[in-house]
Parts: C-alpha cells; structure tokens; sequence
C-alpha cells in the first residue's frame, strides 16, 4: 500500500519514487496527504416524490401535446397513458394495475375535492383498450400492463435491452409487433388532421353555419 502511495507521489512529482526507502534514511510516516474526489457521475438524480423516475423519449414527450392540442388523442387516453407509466416497476416495463384500480388512482384528488370531476371505469377501460391499438400499452394479462418501453422506461439501457428483447422473443420478432409502429392515426370527427411532426400544428378548418 505504501509503495503504491510514494509511487503514485513520485509521479505527481514528475520523478520515480523509489519502491521501498532506502535503510539508511530510516523509517518515516507519511503526514499531511489530502486526496479530492470529483463528484460521481453515476450518482443518482434528485426528483419529488419516493417513486424514483423514469427515462422518456424526447420525441414522444413533444409528441404528446401536439397529439392532444391536434386533437389527435383524448384527455382521457393522455391520463391513463402517463398514469401507468409512472407506476412501473423499475426494470421491467411492466405496471401491476386493474383497471379499477387505473380508475381510483385517477381519482386520487378529486374524491378530496367536493364536486370534483372523476373518470369513469367505462372511460378507462376504453382508454387502455386505444392505448393498446396505439402500441404505447400492451396487456400483460393477471392484471399488468406492458408499456412501450421506446417511449417511457424506469431503469437503465441494459434493462431495457433486456426487456425489448423479451418483447420480441413473445411476438416473434414481428416488426409490425408491439412495440413497433407507434402512434394514433391523425383522425377526429372523420377529417384528417395534417400533424407536421416538426412542431407545427394547423389551425382547425372552421366550417360556415348553413341556415
């Protein structure tokens, strides 16, 4: 251990320590030494609240309001959606929740609130069911729901990795499989909404009151 300090020394010194004292300097002790360490990188982040965070795709988290400014997903859809997500279990993808308690969690606030608007089990049952066919959710079945861990992940990149190529060993490597092929289709009210991804979104056509 000494030798490797007095080298580690020597070096700093721009000369060779050498590997033990010579005899006729005797024994000396090694006084004053401070060593400084740089804050550790992989140190984790600080975030509100004991449920840890989750890791999501830039893309997906501007693609979110666009969709719901554009009318392109409903209020309802956009709350399940991130209300699942954030209850995760870190590693897996996966959100142990029946849609019951999808419902109550919803309705957390509002039960507190005399009056408070609450969603329904009806609502959320559609909602996850839309979700399913956007390929941001999948059924997991007892129970749990499997997120598209391309858009919301808690855990890190060899987690995921792991957990995507489980998705694929079960859907037999489909590429047109979940989690493959995101996204709503850009209708409402049977007029196609022109969607520009790059941040744009089109003022809706009004249309003239006839009689």
């Amino acid at each position: 251990m000494y030798d490797d300090i007095l080298n580690l020394l020597g070096e700093q010194l721009g000369a060779t320590a050498p590997a033990t004292p010579p005899a006729a300097a005797g024994k000396r002790k090694l006084k004053g030494v401070t060593f400084e360490y740089e804050d550790d990188p992989r140190s984790v982040h600080s975030f509100a609240g004991g449920a840890g965070y989750s890791l999501a795709s830039n893309w997906f988290t501007q693609l979110l309001p666009q969709l719901f400014i554009a009318n392109g997903i409903t209020k309802s859809q956009l709350c399940v959606f991130l209300y699942v997500a954030g209850g995760q279990r870190p590693g897996t993808g996966i959100a142990e929740y029946t849609q019951q308690e999808i419902t109550d969690g919803l309705n957390g606030l509002a039960a507190k609130k005399p009056g408070g608007k609450k969603i329904t089990r009806p609502t959320v049952n559609r909602a996850v069911r839309t979700l399913c066919e956007y390929k941001w959710l999948e059924s997991a079945g007892n129970g749990r729901i499997r997120l598209n861990v391309t858009l919301w992940f808690q855990g890190n990149s060899a987690a995921q990795h792991e957990v995507l190529a489980q998705i694929a060993a079960d859907h037999d490597d489909d590429p047109t499989a979940f989690p493959h092929r995101i996204g709503p289709e850009m209708v409402h009210h049977q007029e196609a909404l022109d969607l520009n991804l790059d941040g744009e979104v089109p003022e809706p056509v009004r249309r003239k009151r006839t009689g």
